[in-house]
């Protein structure tokens, strides 16, 4: 390591979880409050301090200390989005801010100073847009490194250029923000900074390890690790205004055209690319519309225009679906589109496809389902996702075409199918065109079910096993809902299943319904499922079986609260 520390100027904001929970959830911090996590006090406020509330205590003693204590869990993303305004308040009067931590942000001091009139100057000013900005109180330190003005801001001091090392001599070992170390430090004798910065460094790194030997350094003011600032987000967003309102699809669309080439060409300049792309309109009565189509490749300026053209003419037209639908048209024309990129990357992130860059065949595929989608609605288009769980019902979800394809329970991830159009899932792609959003037909899984039979897990793998699973071969069709049957022993009595699991008589025929029975010619089974025992309402005890048929066909039945079912159906 080389180099000098950098002039820092860090802005630290006082119990800064506690605020945040006020400015999010209006919690009063002016009263006592603690900001809790493992049981364990992580910040409280003034009043709370006041009646003898610290950091690290446990939530009974400080209750115990302040029984009018309110109490708050700790939540990481609150405090950083309560942070947000308070940094662009900060950026408004100097550029290149680093989060240090929701509360705390630093910036090199030199520019501020420079034209603020020095670094108090520089101080002031940063504290008074803060709390004109976002009513909230800073303070702020300035000294060399990131270190010693995150100490220097506890006070509020300017601490001379140089005279870093002095400044940090005379403060205690746990300042050092290492807890177990300032323990260890203090047993062996080195009670302050100045006193650890003296210690020769290679015994320190023998006896304390890199850790040690990175906190000595900091100790003896050495902290010259460069900022890393915050770049503001840009503004990648398209944005058209029409003084005649859009109630035609063919004007909509060339303005859908223009509109996409802005956009693409924005993302271009910037080295990014999109995969999601939210389209925004607002009619001329004031009515809002929006929606987000996804894509699992490089949006060009050309699929851009498709999707906003497609969205518009559902919009517009309103085509009449199947039995009658029709989506209800806007009120008024459109006089303001927006297109909003999401799901950022960089340009060359992208993988390429089996078929080309981003695979022509998958792409008039997505062109095609997306097409129904923009006539029939999203739910029109469903894929198959395979996730954990102990029967194939259980393991597979559909999803519309485009939304993210997550299990509904945790399970193995499913294996890619090259054939598919959307990359990453499994099953086959079915189109709904009942008015009731019923499949047309069984939901094929396409795919062995989560990996049935599997004892385990893989190593490092942190899905559940799911013991209890159906062992191979997985069925080809899992019925979305289950039909009756009954069976029969050879000498014509119904086979019943008792509480523990012994079956009265071998199965020899099996009907469908009101079909006519058929001969069982194999089975085997019983396999018991008893799930979510403590919680009655949604409690589930079945056993299950799989039969072979004298026709040819094989079932898996189950056996649940008397009654026979069939499941699936095997190939």
């Amino acid at each position: 390591m080389t180099g000098a520390p950098v002039r820092t100027l860090l802005l630290w904001c006082p119990d800064w979880p506690v605020l945040a929970a006020e400015i999010v959830d209006g919690v009063p911090a002016a009263g006592p409050v603690a900001v809790l996590h493992a049981n364990r006090v992580v910040a409280c406020s003034a009043s709370a301090r006041a009646a003898g509330v610290r950091r690290g205590l446990r939530r009974r003693e400080a209750q115990g200390r302040c029984p009018a204590l309110t109490v708050v869990d700790h939540d990481p993303g609150r405090d950083a989005r309560a942070f947000e305004p308070v940094v662009a308040a900060v950026e408004e009067v100097a550029a290149g801010v680093e989060v240090v931590r929701p509360g705390v942000c630093a910036l090199a001091a030199r520019g501020p100073a420079r034209y603020l009139g020095g670094e108090e100057a520089a101080a002031e000013r940063i504290i008074e847009q803060v709390a004109e900005s976002c009513a909230v109180e800073s303070q702020v330190g300035i000294a060399d490194g990131v270190f010693a003005a995150g100490l220097a801001a506890r006070t509020g001091q300017v601490v001379p250029p140089g005279g870093t090392p002095g400044f940090l001599a005379g403060l205690p070992v746990e300042a050092i923000g290492r807890p177990a170390l300032a323990d260890l430090l203090r047993r062996l004798g080195v009670r302050t900074l100045g006193e650890f910065a003296a210690l020769p460094a290679g015994d320190v790194l023998a006896r304390f390890g890199f850790d040690g030997a990175l906190a000595h350094r900091l100790a003896a003011g050495h902290d010259h690790r460069p900022l890393a600032v915050r770049q503001p987000p840009v503004d990648l967003t398209v944005t058209a205004h029409h003084d005649e309102p859009l109630d035609r699809v063919d004007a909509a669309a060339f303005a859908a055209r223009m509109l996409a080439e802005r956009l693409h060409d924005r993302l271009a300049g910037y080295g990014l690319a999109c995969t999601r792309l939210g389209i925004e309109a607002v009619t001329a009565h004031g009515q809002e519309l929006h929606r987000v189509w996804r894509h699992d490749g490089l949006l060009t300026a050309a699929a851009i225009a498709d999707r906003v053209r497609w969205q518009l003419d559902g919009w517009l037209s309103g085509s009449t679906g199947r039995a009658g639908a029709r989506p209800p048209r806007p009120t008024a024309g459109i006089v303001r589109l927006r297109l909003v990129p999401d799901g950022l990357l960089a340009r060359g992130g992208l993988q390429p496809g089996l078929w080309g860059e981003a695979g022509e065949e998958r792409d008039r595929a997505h062109r095609a389902l997306s097409r129904v989608q923009g006539i029939l609605g999203p739910e029109a288009v469903v894929t198959a996702v395979l996730g954990g769980g102990r029967s194939p019902a259980d393991q597979t979800r559909l999803v519309p075409w485009g939304d993210e394809r997550l299990p509904a329970r945790p399970g193995p991830p499913p294996l890619p199918d090259v054939g598919e159009a959307q990359p990453g899932g499994a099953g086959q792609v079915g189109v709904r065109l009942d008015g009731a959003g019923r499949p047309g037909s069984a939901g094929r899984t396409g795919a062995q079910p989560g990996g049935a039979g599997r004892s385990g897990v893989r190593r490092g793998s942190p899905v559940p096993p799911w013991p209890g699973r159906l062992p191979p071969p997985a069925p080809a069709v899992v019925l979305p809902v289950p039909l009756t049957a009954t069976v029969h022993d050879a000498a014509g009595e119904p086979v019943l299943v008792s509480a523990r699991l012994a079956v009265s008589a071998a199965p020899a025929r099996l009907a469908v319904g009101g079909t006519t029975p058929t001969e069982i010619v194999g089975w085997t089974g019983p396999w018991p499922v008893d799930e979510r025992w403590w919680a009655p309402a949604e409690a589930r005890r079945r056993a299950r079986f799989q039969v072979c048929l004298a026709d040819g066909a094989a079932l898996l039945l189950a056996v649940e609260a008397g009654r026979w079912l069939v499941e699936a159906i095997y190939d």
